[in-house]
Formats: C-alpha cells, sequence, structure tokens
C-alpha cells in the first residue's frame, strides 16, 4: 500500500539527502573552477585593427615631377637649377650643355678677384672698371680684356677647380664656353658662400654688381621674385647660335633673397626663334620653378 501513495518516509529522506550530496560536489567543483579563472574567461571576440596614419607627403619629389613635367612642355631645350640657401632644398632638372654667352663674365670676374687675392692685393682702378662695365651694362670688349689678364682659358680651368666645377669647358673665345645649369649653380654657391674661396671684399664687389646691372638687362630669374623677395642678383647671356641656324641662345644665372629663403638659380636654354622668346620662356620657368619650391614646407626641405 505504500508504495502505491508514493516514497515512504525513509525513501523521501535517503532521496533528499543524495539531492544535497550531489550539489555539494557540484559547488565544489564550480567554486574550484571559478577561482582559478577558467570559468571567468571571456570568449574573445574580433580584434579591430589599428588605423594606420596616413604617409607624409613627400613635398620635394612632388614638386621635382611638377618642374619636369612643365619643363617637357614649354618647348625648346631648357636645363634648370635651383638651391636654397637657407633650407638646402635643391632641384636640378637637364645636364645638357649650353653655350655660356656672357654669363660667363661672371666667371671671369671671379676668377680675376680670386687671382688677386692670392696675390694680397685689390683689383686696380682700371680693372674695377672693366668690370663694371662688363658686369652692369654686358660690356664684350671689357670682358676681352679680363679675359686676358686672367690667362685665357687656362687661368679659367684653373680656378674653376678651385670653385669646383666640373661641368665647364672654357673655349678660347669665352663666349662660346660651355657650361651646365647644375655647375652654373655650383659656381654662385661657390663665390657668394661666406665659407667659399672669395674673400668678403670680392664677394661684395661681385654681387654688388649683379644688384646694379642695367635696368633693360634686369630679366631672366629676376621675374621670379615675388612680392616679399628684398634683392636681386642677376646676370644674363644671349647670342645667336650658328650651328642652330641662327636661333637664339638665352640664359640666365643669379640670386634672389627674401624672407627665409635665399635662392640661387641657374637657367639655360636655346633653339629660341628670337630673343623675345627666350627671354619669355626663361622667366616662366623661372617663376614656375619657385613658385613649386617655395611651397615645399622649410621642415620638408630639412629632411
Amino acid at each position: 500500500m505504500a508504495s502505491r501513495r508514493g516514497l515512504g518516509r525513509r525513501e523521501v529522506l535517503v532521496s533528499a539527502a543524495t539531492t544535497l550530496a550531489g550539489l555539494g560536489v557540484l559547488g565544489t567543483g564550480l567554486a574550484r573552477r571559478w577561482a582559478d579563472g577558467s570559468a571567468a574567461t571571456p570568449v574573445p571576440g574580433p580584434t579591430a585593427t589599428p588605423a594606420r596614419p596616413s604617409p607624409t607627403p613627400d613635398h620635394q619629389a612632388i614638386a621635382r615631377a611638377r618642374v619636369e613635367r612643365y619643363l617637357k612642355g614649354v618647348g625648346g631645350r631648357v636645363g634648370l637649377a635651383v638651391r636654397d640657401r637657407v633650407t638646402g632644398l635643391e632641384l636640378t632638372v637637364g645636364a645638357r650643355r649650353f653655350q655660356t654667352a656672357s654669363i660667363v663674365k661672371v666667371d671671369i670676374l671671379a676668377t680675376l678677384l680670386l687671382r688677386r687675392q692670392a696675390q694680397g692685393r685689390a683689383l686696380s682702378q682700371a680693372e674695377r672698371q672693366l668690370a663694371r662695365s662688363m658686369i652692369v651694362v654686358s660690356d664684350n670688349d671689357a670682358a676681352s680684356s679680363l679675359w686676358r689678364t686672367i690667362g685665357y682659358r687656362a687661368g679659367l680651368s684653373a680656378a674653376n677647380r678651385t670653385f669646383g666645377l666640373r661641368e665647364t669647358t672654357p673655349n678660347s673665345s669665352w663666349g662660346m664656353t660651355t657650361t651646365t645649369a647644375a655647375d652654373q649653380l655650383r659656381l654662385l654657391a661657390s663665390i657668394i658662400g661666406p665659407t667659399g674661396p672669395l674673400d668678403g671684399d670680392g664677394r661684395d664687389l661681385l654681387l654688388g654688381l649683379m644688384r646694379q646691372v642695367h635696368r633693360d638687362q634686369r630679366w631672366g630669374i629676376t621675374a621670379a621674385a615675388g612680392a616679399e623677395s628684398t634683392a636681386s642678383y642677376v646676370k644674363n647671356g644671349w647670342t645667336t647660335i650658328d650651328a642652330d641656324q641662327g636661333r637664339w641662345l638665352v640664359n640666365s644665372v643669379g640670386r634672389i633673397t627674401e624672407p627665409g629663403r635665399d635662392w640661387l638659380i641657374a637657367v639655360l636654354s636655346d633653339r629660341h626663334a628670337s630673343q623675345s622668346a627666350g627671354i619669355k620662356l626663361v622667366e616662366r620657368v623661372a617663376r614656375y620653378a619657385l613658385t613649386e619650391l617655395r611651397a615645399v614646407p622649410p621642415a620638408a626641405a630639412d629632411s
């Protein structure tokens, strides 16, 4: 009868005891798992990929590419070299050799100054007057006179080794000396730099004359001077080339200073239909190059 009505009192007590014992074992196991951390380990979720910083643009490379592309589209043949003496930013496009025409007059005067400096004496009054005529009004007779004084091509070659030139070949006719834009930049840097071979008096005389070039010859690289420019120094060269069917060669070298910048510039070109066409091209190239290079942050130029 008891089995039909359910479990008896004894059976109920035994069943309850068994259940409690099982719970105790289970609780002990849970406690142990909790204590050693195995039950608390979270299920790993998807790992977020850290954002990569944007690469710093190479401002110099961008400016170089733009200038190179620009020069390819201007027509004619052009060589360009620019350096900022403050930041060290530098750009050279084209390795072609060009005749110097009258830009070699800067080299002739620098050679004369170097020679007199080595002799421990200043230029004579007559030499100073010839130097002035040669640079300020580009007088060819004055240049020929000083060409003799420095010892012709041998004298120029010797001085150019001191100035660090590597791609300039003097000719017996001084205007037919050949050079590159890069070498003209080396010449400017050497004769202008305070640690260069010329002393302060020589630098001041040469730069002073380049700053006083006659107004009708102050074209070329001076067109790149901006509103903030403080000074421009220039020497231009122009001639026709018989071997190029009488087409024009137009060169311009010099310096432009402005706050935070000190530009040395050389633009050489030939195969122009006229002198005015050559001047316009040289000025366009100088303006464009400095526009692009001015946009390069000084910090990027230092890197």
